[in-house]
């Protein structure tokens, strides 16, 4: 087994590159001189695991779940820009919820009131609003992959308080 000179992670004999870091086999510095300033978010922690950017767009991937899961395990949660992530993927997945039920409730008082034909408004609508929300949930992933922290309004200054 040979030894990764950048990260110290070992590596399978005949390995081009290192699982870890991403290291040329054989190079101390090749990816350090190609890395932008921004890199340190995206190094591995301690040698195993995912990166940090990595883990920030996975905090996303089940909302409140990943969120807490990344809040509570234990190279991650020591990371703040992976706690704000996951803080703010909790927030949006709550927000979310809570725009559902209001939704809901709404259109339910229309039915009741001016009868079924309102449904053939709310299923177009219904439909436009969950496009959105999963097209900003991937928007966020995105955001939080490319080492960005993003903040959505309101929430996300509640996020970075939290992780403060």
């Amino acid at each position: 087994m040979a030894i990764c000179s950048g990260c110290g992670t070992a590596m399978a004999d005949g390995s081009a590159f290192c699982g870890a870091c991403g290291r040329a086999a054989g190079t101390a510095s090749g990816a350090a001189a190609t890395q932008s300033p921004a890199a340190g978010v995206g190094s591995p922690s301690s040698g195993a695991g995912l990166t940090m950017n990595l883990a920030a767009a996975l905090s996303y991937a089940l909302g409140a779940i990943t969120g807490v899961l990344f809040l509570v395990l234990e190279p991650y949660k020591n990371d703040r820009y992976v706690r704000f992530h996951a803080m703010q993927s909790i927030l949006y997945s709550v927000a979310c919820v809570i725009v559902a039920i209001v939704w809901s409730l709404i259109w339910g008082l229309l039915v009741s009131i001016a009868g079924f034909w309102v449904l053939a408004v709310d299923v177009p609508l219904r439909l436009l609003l969950s496009l959105g929300l999963f097209g900003f949930w991937l928007f966020l992933m995105f955001q939080a992959y490319s080492q960005r922290e993003y903040r959505i309004p309101w929430i996300g200054n509640i996020a970075a308080k939290q992780v403060h």
